[in-house]
């Protein structure tokens, strides 16, 4: 009985099984998962000079340096430079822009100030309610520096 039943023909199909193709796809999705936070590299650099025009102002802007070591050195107008503390920075140049909010205040960093210093002075600005700081450049030089 068996011997008389017809056997069925096997049709192929044309179809692409994409059942692997997806594995692999999702193998090399983790893959990048896992190394893209491990290729955050840092590149030292010196900044570059400014060629830029200088803005004209009518007033001197108020100027916050800040030194390698960290240090704030606040002038206000033309006056000397003094060093102060970060809390005293914050009191006296929220209390200077509240009575004279068209002053631009500007920002000065050593070359060799770690960013993150920079970045805390700014904050610090911020805290004190200065709308915009600028950042302070030395002009380009011939000798290509």
């Amino acid at each position: 009985m068996s011997m008389t039943r017809s056997r069925r023909k096997l049709k192929l199909k044309n179809e692409i099984n994409v059942v692997p193709y997806i594995d692999v796809m999702l193998v090399l999705l983790i893959i990048f998962m896992v190394t893209a936070p491990l290729l955050n590299l840092g590149v030292d650099i010196e900044l570059p000079q400014s060629s830029a025009q200088p803005i004209e102002q009518q007033a001197d802007p108020v100027i916050v340096e800040v030194t390698m070591d960290g240090r704030y050195y606040l002038t206000l107008q033309g006056a000397d430079p003094e060093e102060l503390a970060a809390e005293a920075l914050v009191a006296r140049v929220g209390a200077f822009v509240r009575n004279n909010p068209q002053t631009a205040v500007l920002i000065a960093g050593d070359r060799r100030v770690d960013y993150g210093t920079i970045y805390q002075g700014m904050v610090l600005l911020q805290n004190a309610g200065v709308p915009r700081v600028g950042l302070m450049s030395a002009p380009a030089t011939d000798s290509g520096n």
